[in-house]
């Protein structure tokens, strides 16, 4: 078994980072948060030799998972994740995407597998802890992946922000709990991609993130 690697792939008009978790031996894989525009994520599938295994979401909102059930469909794949307080979400992409006023192919979609806290989930020897971490979104989940000291955020905490919290389930003490209580003691070594922008390591969040301070 090889080295864990990741690709992001900028998906949708919100510019959220679909990720592509692989080995770099076998090139078994997974996708992390397939908002949108799922022939270009195909294909960059395709051009790298990556077999998915399956698709996780972080959480319902549309532009991490209104891509999940074509996705599903084209690979014949499942979709694990998110936590089942989502469901509500999940079951109203279509009306998120008329909300928002974004020309996106977006299906509702019920995953195949819901996650709890203390989960875990893998592809090949490539082991995720899942952590419930609500707060942007009810049912937000992060992935940790120990022996790698790596972490998939999602929407929780970002280089220099945190989640927004102004959202239909936000809400913004709930977000700073988790943050404290899940995310934190991780470690300041761990490095993590997160839902938009650029990744970061979780000590450089603790010592410079104006949102953090005090926790």
């Amino acid at each position: 078994m090889g080295k864990l690697q990741a690709g992001i792939i900028p998906v949708t008009p919100f510019q959220q980072n679909c990720t592509v978790l692989f080995d770099d031996e076998t090139k078994e894989g997974v996708v992390i948060d397939p908002g949108g525009d799922v022939p270009e994520i195909l294909e960059v599938i395709k051009e790298n030799g990556i077999t998915l295994k399956e698709v996780w979401l972080t959480h319902g909102h549309i532009d991490h998972a209104g891509g999940a059930d074509e996705l599903r469909a084209a690979l014949g794949i499942q979709v694990i994740g998110p936590h089942e307080a989502d469901l509500p979400l999940l079951q109203r992409l279509e009306t998120q995407a008329e909300k928002f006023g974004v020309k996106m192919a977006v299906r509702n979609l019920t995953p195949d597998r819901w996650l709890n806290e203390g989960d875990t989930v893998s592809f090949g020897d490539h082991v995720f802890e899942v952590f419930h971490c609500p707060g942007h979104a009810p049912g937000h989940v992060i992935y940790y992946n120990r022996n790698q000291n790596f972490a998939h955020l999602g929407d929780v905490l970002f280089s220099g922000s945190i989640g927004r919290t102004d959202l239909p389930g936000g809400d913004h003490e709930t977000l700073l709990a988790s943050i404290r209580d899940k995310v934190l003691p991780l470690g300041d070594e761990v490095g993590f991609i997160c839902g938009h922008g650029p990744g970061s390591r979780i000590g450089d969040e603790r010592r410079s993130n104006p949102f953090l301070r005090g926790l």
